[in-house]
């Protein structure tokens, strides 16, 4: 398996990392025996470097990859995330804490869950608009000189926050959705990390999955999918971006390639500081998707992408509404 480094900060990781949240959450059909299959062919394959949060069940998530991972510590790189509250008794309720004593109490419940006394890379999920970043960063610092994490990333947050962040202990990655049909971090995000040496993490590279093509109408999602609720996969929006996909696939058929291998390949291709995580509970798709780390863009391909994928073709918000202003903060 190829490697990549994350900015400056000397953490090396799988070059395709795996996303671990739709195990446990969000999406329909979860099955931890197969999940569980996923996360150990995941490491037959070589991939290194795992993404979860306390957030994803809740706790669930957490919990499976420390099952799964026992006694294999030394070969992966975890990545957890902290930040976000639900609500035990309605989860669909969630809140921003980024307070330094919850920094804490939640960093030593991730360590429980994921039978682990080190976190490779912890990140703070959203950025708390309540708490200054520099006393959340203050705190997460803490764990690092405690040797209970090795390195702090931010997700979700905008440039000038992840300057003030790094003012005060050095930030190792920057995890922000970006693909095809979400390019908006090349406008500042992606200048701005590479100048600060921040390693950038794209979650969704697969575009909640629309991009691989597998996605046709709407009733393809299960009652309980949250995508049902997300406007990129509503209405008017849904036949825009079907065809958008359309193009995409074409252009994959001439490659001889899935449509999701070339999505994942135009992502890889932006840069060796990038290092998407395409998230994935089944062992087919895990499988699929490393493919792409085998498909080669010329630049006539790049450009062709371009022109069928540019900035802002895609229909609808990634979000809906009310989630929206909690990125980016």
């Amino acid at each position: 398996m190829k490697t990549r480094q994350l900015g400056r900060s000397g953490l090396t990781v799988s070059a395709l990392g795996l996303g671990c949240m739709g195990m446990s959450d969000f999406y329909a059909g979860q099955d931890d025996a197969e999940s569980t299959r996923t996360l150990h062919r995941a490491l037959e394959l070589g991939v290194t470097f795992f993404d979860t949060a306390d957030m994803y069940g809740p706790f669930k998530n957490e919990e499976l990859l420390g099952r799964a991972f026992k006694g294999q510590r030394g070969r992966i790189v975890l990545a957890t995330k902290f930040g976000i509250q639900r609500d035990p008794h309605d989860p669909t309720k969630r809140g921003i804490n980024g307070r330094p004593e919850y920094v804490k109490a939640a960093c030593e419940a991730s360590l429980k869950r994921l039978g682990t006394d080190y976190i490779d890379l912890y990140y703070q999920h959203r950025v708390d608009p309540n708490t200054p970043i520099e006393e959340t960063v203050g705190a997460m610092s803490r764990l690092v000189e405690e040797g209970k994490v090795r390195y702090l990333g931010l997700s979700e947050a905008a440039p000038a926050t992840v300057r003030r962040a790094v003012a005060v202990h050095p930030i190792a990655a920057l995890q922000t959705e970006y693909s095809l049909w979400s390019r908006e971090p090349e406008d500042e995000i992606l200048p701005a990390m590479r100048e600060l040496g921040v390693g950038f993490v794209p979650y969704s590279p697969l575009g909640r999955g629309f991009l691989t093509g597998q996605i046709k109408k709407f009733e393809d999602l299960a009652e309980d999918d949250y995508r049902r609720h997300t406007p990129r996969f509503q209405g008017e929006n849904f036949q825009k971006n079907l065809d958008l996909v359309a193009r995409i696939n074409d252009l994959a058929k001439q490659k001889n390639c899935s449509a999701g291998q070339l999505a994942l390949a135009w992502v890889l291709a932006q840069g060796d500081d990038v290092v998407p995580i395409p998230g994935t509970k089944r062992v087919k798709y895990l499988e699929e998707n490393l493919g792409a780390l085998e498909v080669q863009l010329s630049q006539d391909e790049l450009a062709q992408l371009d022109e069928i994928a540019p900035q802002g073709k895609a229909a609808g918000l990634r979000y809906p509404a009310a989630m929206m202003g909690s990125v980016n903060g």
